[in-house]
């Protein structure tokens, strides 16, 4: 099937079904005989609200609809649309340093349990993930080794899994040397391939995506102080007269080829309080629908550094990510080789330059 064949569905799609197609990433199906090529992405109607503040500084004028704010209390640049209510987008709310912290702590500290990532439902709390990837350990089933595992707090932990599975981190080397048992696989895979497959962690409260609520039954731990500052901080131009609280949040990891589908977030118990969003790393559009799928979303660019609030009448607008941008040309990722130099760092400027990272941070009560 063409692309253009692909497309004769666009009838019986929604509005916003018809803008997660217009601007998804297109690939091309394996084994397809067709030649045909999509026509590039139109892309001159998502709203640049960096351009925008450009013009703003330059001229004291905002685009039909944009609104921008003045509020003497907060020392960043804030924007609303006037046909979306309770929709705040902060551009460049973050400094490069800050981005920075915030994305080495999305990577080391923020899958640590008793924090869950996507991976507990098959292999139980992971500890120690990025440092095991990049030291080229290898998840073993611990069960299946003839010899004792010796177990130790940096390389060697053992991991429980669902059904009582034993997991433990190896060195490839010792892994060869070790030999399953009889007429038993030896289940293994590698951390750095984890690491890839890492899609989200939760914070704070868990949240419990098969019933779609909060358990609080759950071991968790509080959000991180300085991450709960700086959600309280940025949360103000949606707040009236009030201090937003940080008992959850979500991280999200998107590779180039990811999606995050319209939905709405509407589980917490007062939706008049803000998510509080933030964009790491590479550049996606966002689209921010109505109350309904058939109302027309407005497509937006949000690039790392740039915070999105959404409180009251606005938590009630599907949203969702339907394109990440991971060329050269397009990711607009800061330069982060300039000012983080340090070897030691440096893993984590090659890990952002491909992907995007979004923390978004709520008032569950």
């Amino acid at each position: 099937m063409g692309y253009s064949e692909s497309l004769q569905g666009d009838a019986d799609r929604t509005e916003f079904r018809k803008a997660e197609k217009r601007y998804k990433l297109f690939k091309a199906v394996r084994g397809s005989i067709s030649r045909e090529r999509p026509p590039p992405t139109d892309l001159s109607d998502v709203v640049d609200f960096r351009k925008i503040l450009d013009l703003f500084d330059e001229t004291g004028t905002t685009p039909p609809g944009i609104i921008k704010l003045e509020q003497e209390q907060f020392d960043r640049p804030v924007f609303t649309i006037a046909e979306r209510p309770g929709f705040f987008f902060i551009p460049g709310a973050l400094s490069m340093e800050d981005q920075f912290l915030w994305i080495k702590e999305s990577l080391v500290t923020f899958p640590q349990p008793p924090n869950r990532t996507n991976h507990n439902a098959f292999y139980g709390s992971i500890h120690n993930l990025w440092s095991a990837a990049q030291n080229q350990k290898v998840l073993v089933e611990a069960g299946n080794l003839n010899a004792g595992v010796k177990s130790d707090s940096q390389s060697n932990t053992i991991i429980k899994g669902p059904n009582e599975s034993s997991w433990v981190f190896m060195d490839e080397k010792d892994l060869k040397e070790k030999i399953a048992k009889p007429g038993f696989p030896l289940k293994t895979i590698a951390a750095s391939m984890l690491l890839r497959k890492l899609r989200w962690a939760t914070l704070g409260l868990q949240f419990d995506w098969s019933e779609r609520n909060y358990d609080v039954s759950l071991p968790h731990a509080k959000i991180p102080d300085a991450l709960s500052r700086l959600a309280k901080e940025l949360a103000m131009p949606a707040m009236e007269n009030a201090e937003f609280c940080a008992e959850a949040a979500i991280i999200n990891y998107f590779a180039s080829d990811d999606m995050l589908g319209g939905h709405l977030d509407d589980m917490e118990a007062d939706l008049s309080k803000p998510i509080v969003s933030i964009s790491l790393g590479c550049k996606a559009v966002f689209l921010l629908g109505g109350e309904s799928r058939q109302d027309p979303p407005i497509a937006m660019f949000l690039r790392s550094g740039d915070a999105v609030l959404m409180s009251g009448p606005a938590r009630q607008c599907f949203h969702g990510v339907p394109r990440i941008f991971t060329d050269p040309e397009n990711c607009d990722v800061p330069a982060f080789q300039s000012k983080f130099l340090d070897s030691s760092e440096a893993s984590f400027v090659d890990y952002i330059k491909g992907l995007r990272i979004n923390i978004n941070i709520r008032q569950v009560y």
